[in-house]
């Protein structure tokens, strides 16, 4: 009878095991994908980013072809100095996507 029942639950942690295993194998890739870290970086840097798009698959499977850049918004204030001093308020690039 102890046979039986060690056969028993060594197979139940057998095929336990192998669900498992097979279950974090088919598991979907985590983290961010290469549109989301281009997208994080390009803004971090101070960027306004509009994504340009072809293809109708979800933003997960696109991938980027190219960065361009796009208009740059700028002040001149010559208060104060003979030289006028420029700011930069706004840069924009495009990303296009293949999706």
């Amino acid at each position: 009878m102890k046979n039986y029942m060690m056969t028993g639950l060594i197979g139940a942690g057998m095929t336990a095991a192998t669900l498992a295993l097979a279950g974090a194998a088919t598991a979907a890739p985590t983290g961010p994908t290469q549109v989301e870290e281009t997208v994080k970086t390009l803004e971090a840097s101070g960027y306004n980013v509009v994504l340009n798009r072809t293809g109708a698959a979800p933003l997960s499977s696109c991938t980027v072809k190219e960065v361009r850049p796009g208009q740059t918004h700028k002040t001149f204030d010559s208060r104060g100095s003979s030289t006028p001093s420029e700011t930069i308020v706004a840069e924009t690039v495009y990303v296009d996507l293949a999706c």
